[in-house]
């Protein structure tokens, strides 16, 4: 496609040499001073696009008085007055390069200019010749003919621009449609998987939880059966009943993520569960070195949600940068941005909350699946807490994604519908 624009380009200037070429061949051709002023013309030409390109602002303003220089030379020396010069309708070329790249006010203006410059050449004319009325119907002609080929030229322009500018805005709707849509196709697959995964996971957490509440009730009762003099025994069994009670906490993370949600939805200020969270992950480390910056915009609107769910979706999310950021070798003093605004999804309203951490960031391969069920980069993880965030958020109907993030760090994006709009799903009722 590139080589074919540039062909047509080079195309498009040979033609308009071509047709200054054929000016400098018409009488008077052996005027040295009309062919030099045709070929400045020419080059001028083909170097405008360079300038406007070089200089975006003054280059059309540029362009346009010189092409009104050169013409006004051209007339000088084709003839031996310039008003009656049979090149006048060269202004149209200043005339048309402004109608072109300008409004219509500014076209008017630089037309006038042009006339102005034509008719500059009444001043020596009179001082010889007088003008009568048939000198002046036709000046007058050949300036209103400049007027209507400017406004013809612009008006074209300006509906071309303005069509251009649908495209554009159309495009981008689509692009934030399709954007959109592939956020859309992301959430109901993931909420496949995870539909698929929680059942499984439900069934095998019954299955797990019914000998594990045998094999503690057997460690317990052995551990009251073991004498003193019997320490290792005693130690075995305390092994045990601590390794189940670890198992059972870990059934039970499978089963709130399998089980569905029981809401008690509410009009809640985010901005309170957001700040009730960044106090509970900072009680619980309280050593680490992470300063919080808060950016809460005025007015935000209420949200329907569950306050403890949505405040145990703010701790894990919280929670995971604190625990990132601490592992940074250099020591440094890491930064957690929270900000809160009012913000629409789909034609909903709602409030946005973005967490951004300075930490070492999600890997790259790592980003598609990081919502997924027992998916983690934690040496002790099960790969839960962001899964169980998703569903939390989902039976909220709103959604979360990780954003691209310029800067080092991960960048966590939730919306969440406002009060006004019900969830249709997920709700106590």
């Amino acid at each position: 496609m590139l080589d074919r624009k540039q062909q047509a380009v080079s195309w498009l200037d040979f033609v308009w040499l071509l047709f200054i070429a054929g000016l400098a061949f018409l009488p008077a051709e052996d005027q040295l001073h009309k062919q030099l002023i045709l070929l400045c013309i020419g080059i001028f030409q083909l170097l405008e696009g360079r300038l406007v390109a070089w200089l975006p602002g003054r280059g059309r303003v540029y362009a346009v008085l010189v092409k009104i220089a050169l013409a006004t030379l051209l007339l000088d020396h084709t003839g031996e007055i310039g008003i009656n010069s049979s090149y006048w309708p060269i202004y149209l070329v200043p005339v048309f390069t402004a109608a072109i790249y300008f409004g219509p006010i500014a076209t008017l203006l630089w037309t006038a200019l042009a006339s102005i410059a034509y008719c500059s050449f009444l001043i020596p004319a009179l001082q010889e010749y007088e003008l009568d009325r048939e000198g002046t119907a036709i000046l007058a002609i050949r300036i209103l003919f400049l007027f209507l080929a400017a406004m013809l030229v612009n008006r074209f322009v300006m509906d071309n621009r303005r069509q251009v500018q649908r495209y554009q805005k159309l495009s981008e709707t689509l692009e934030e449609t399709n954007r959109q849509l592939q956020r859309a196709e992301a959430e109901a697959r993931r909420s496949e998987r995870l539909a698929a995964l929680g059942q499984m996971s439900a069934g095998l957490a019954h299955e797990i939880r019914n000998p594990l509440a045998v094999i503690k009730g057997s460690a317990e009762m052995l551990a009251q059966k073991l004498h003193a003099g019997q320490p290792l025994e005693s130690e075995l069994a305390g092994y045990i009943s601590s390794e189940v009670n670890r198992l059972n906490a870990l059934v039970a993370r499978f089963l709130d993520f399998a089980r569905p949600s029981s809401l008690d939805l509410r009009p809640q200020r985010v901005s309170k569960i957001v700040d009730r969270a960044l106090d509970s992950v900072h009680n619980q480390l309280p050593q680490a070195k992470v300063r919080v910056e808060r950016h809460y915009a005025p007015a935000l609107p209420d949200i329907l949600a569950d306050e403890q769910f949505c405040e145990r979706v703010f701790v894990n999310l919280i929670q995971n940068a604190y625990q990132a950021m601490e592992s940074s070798p250099d020591g440094r003093e890491e930064v957690l941005r929270v900000s809160i605004a009012p913000e629409s999804s789909s034609g909903r309203a709602g409030v946005g909350v973005v967490i951004e951490d300075t930490g070492p960031g999600v890997a790259p391969e790592a980003r598609e699946q990081i919502f997924n069920p027992f998916f983690t980069s934690k040496k002790d993880g099960v790969g839960l807490g962001l899964a169980i965030v998703a569903k939390i958020v989902d039976d909220h109907c709103g959604s979360i994604r990780l954003e691209d993030n310029s800067g080092p760090g991960a960048r966590f994006h939730l919306f969440l519908p406002a009060a006004v709009e019900k969830p249709g799903k997920g709700s106590g009722e």
